[in-house]
């Protein structure tokens, strides 16, 4: 059993421990979508469904059975049979057998016997653990039903149904050093893009060039696609928080915001640079870009283990605000900024999110194991995103020289045990090394 392989069965065996004994949890991967006519999107697994089991291939669920007195615990894949004519057309297919072989589970049974194989899988089971609401509901339904159909032979359903995705998010949102690993390659590949978008960058140079550049330096480096839609934002697009057209000209004077990461191996990135296209910051902008850069290492002071989630947020609102009152951009006191929350007008957007499979990964912010929900405290292994930022649009109120002018600096970070590592620090963010950077022959 390979490294790999075996993580996924501690994950497993992990999930089964929190289950009652003898109770059942399903969860299906993703369906294929269909694009137009006879072309598919490119197939992406579903990220639960991924992390019990490494498998890629759609049509396919896994289930899992607690241990019961004598009976051990049972890790079931169903997945499409062997089909040598359909692999001749659409790839390599590992069949049930393969399957159960190359990644650790106790059984394997082609996926159209699932119904079938259901109905003797919940008979007597005490409870069943599946993601509620979900299009498996209707499914559930018939096996349940089905159960029910044998109570004359003292046969019972489970008495209950539990919602797995709350167990499972929980464990997502603690890193194992695998995923780690896996999450520094992704943010350094994505890094590396961020650097070529400023070398490629000139006056002039269109949001889809650069967007080409990160996606090639993505992809050469192993990387299976974008986390998410890239944003590539010049000049005023900068103030639109999720632009995403990509297809405007830059002019001399503006600066370029890029929000772009890779996924790699199911592991998002998540990385924002702002620079200026001409390679030189103006006295504006690099005003307003060493604000951001203070806020973020504010925000980044505020993580470390035990320290509230919500610490690096408020952290950076303070700097930010009492920056915009200083530049001249809000009036008041700084007490009067933040609980009047008017620095909105210019930073509408929180500071981070959880990382992971997702780009705006699982898990709750939150305590509500408390009765008044506090943030919850830091634990190594968590990943969060860092991403301080300002947008100035035109405004009676607001200095000219500060219109238009867009700015984000993110990066990605783990919590370790005695702070953080910024997994995407190859990425240059100081206004020295990025006009350093940006000097072109």
């Amino acid at each position: 059993m390979t490294a790999a392989v075996a993580d996924y069965v501690a994950r497993r065996a992990r999930l089964l421990a929190q289950m009652p004994a003898g109770a059942v949890a399903v969860l299906p991967t993703a369906p294929e979508v269909a694009r137009n006519s006879d072309s598919d999107y490119p197939y992406r697994h579903d990220s639960y469904f991924y992390y019990l089991t490494g498998f890629t291939e759609p049509e396919a669920v896994v289930v899992l059975v607690a241990a019961q007195g004598e009976t051990p615990a049972r890790a079931i894949l169903f997945c499409r049979p062997k089909n040598i004519d359909r692999e001749i057309w659409d790839g390599y297919r590992y069949g049930p057998e393969g399957a159960r072989a190359a990644f650790g589970f106790d059984q394997a049974h082609a996926i159209e016997t699932l119904d079938e194989q259901m109905a003797t899988l919940l008979s007597n089971a005490p409870s069943l653990y599946y993601p509620l609401g979900s299009k498996l509901d209707v499914r559930v339904a018939d096996w349940l039903s089905a159960v029910r159909a044998k109570s004359r032979t003292g046969v019972t359903p489970p008495a209950s149904t539990v919602d797995l995705l709350p167990l499972l998010d929980e464990m997502r949102l603690l890193k194992d050093d695998s995923e780690q690993a896996t999450m520094l390659r992704a943010a350094t590949i994505s890094a590396q893009a961020h650097i070529r978008a400023m070398r490629a960058a000139r006056v002039g140079v269109y949001e889809y060039e650069l967007e080409a550049e990160l996606l090639y330096e993505f992809r050469r480096n192993g990387a299976q696609a974008p986390a998410y839609t890239s944003i590539v934002a010049a000049g005023a697009n900068a103030c639109v928080l999720h632009y995403s057209a990509n297809n405007a000209q830059s002019k001399d004077g503006d600066l370029v915001l890029i929000d772009a990461g890779c996924e790699l191996d199911g592991y998002a990135s998540d990385i924002t640079r702002t620079f200026p296209v001409n390679g030189r910051f103006s006295a504006p902008q690099k005003r307003l870009y060493e604000l951001v850069l203070s806020a973020q290492a504010a925000a980044l002071n505020a993580i470390a283990p035990g320290l509230p989630y919500s610490g690096a947020h408020e952290a950076a609102v303070k700097v930010l605000a009492q920056g915009m009152l200083d530049l001249g951009l809000l009036k008041g006191t700084l007490e009067e900024i933040i609980a009047g929350k008017s620095y909105l007008q210019f930073y509408m957007h929180g500071t981070g999110h959880w990382l992971g499979m997702d780009v705006h990964d699982v898990g709750q912010y939150r305590d509500v194991t408390q009765a008044d929900k506090p943030s919850r405290a830091l634990k190594p292994g968590m990943v969060v995103t860092v991403e301080p930022g300002i947008y100035v649009r035109p405004a009676e109120d607001v200095p000219e020289e500060y219109w238009n002018i867009g700015i984000r600096i993110e990066d990605d970070v783990l919590v370790t045990a005695d702070g953080y590592t910024i997994l995407s620090a190859a990425a240059p963010k100081t206004v020295a090394e990025i006009e350093e950077l940006m000097q072109h022959d």
